[in-house]
């Protein structure tokens, strides 16, 4: 007998509850397929400068607005980049875990 596997959840923000924060993380994941177009460009193009910009990016953001789990995965994306880590298939597995979170954001 096999488990069923359950669908992924949605990313939410911690400050969903909060009326005052409501503006801002719906502008947050508005935005958020921008973002996820921008770094796949970059990650096409293996243009480790503009990721670690990039990520850089989300990684504050993804904080103000209540969505730690991507800060972290951004940050372990990030750390070896500013390592100088230009190899980016061996980065590919934190890059596919930040994409698949940032896709699974909702409001």
């Amino acid at each position: 007998m096999s488990a069923t596997p359950q669908p992924e959840q949605p990313v939410r923000s911690t400050y969903a509850d909060d009326p005052e924060m409501h503006e801002l993380i719906e502008f947050f994941v508005d935005e958020i397929p921008n973002r996820v177009e921008a770094l796949q460009q970059a990650w096409q193009e293996h243009d480790a400068d503009a990721i670690e910009r990039l990520v850089h990016q989300l990684k504050g953001s993804s904080g103000g607005y209540g969505f730690q789990v991507i800060t972290e995965a951004a940050a372990a994306l990030e750390h070896p980049l500013k390592q100088g880590q230009d190899d980016l298939d061996a980065l590919a597995a934190e890059y596919d875990q930040l994409i698949k979170l940032c896709n699974r954001v909702m409001f």
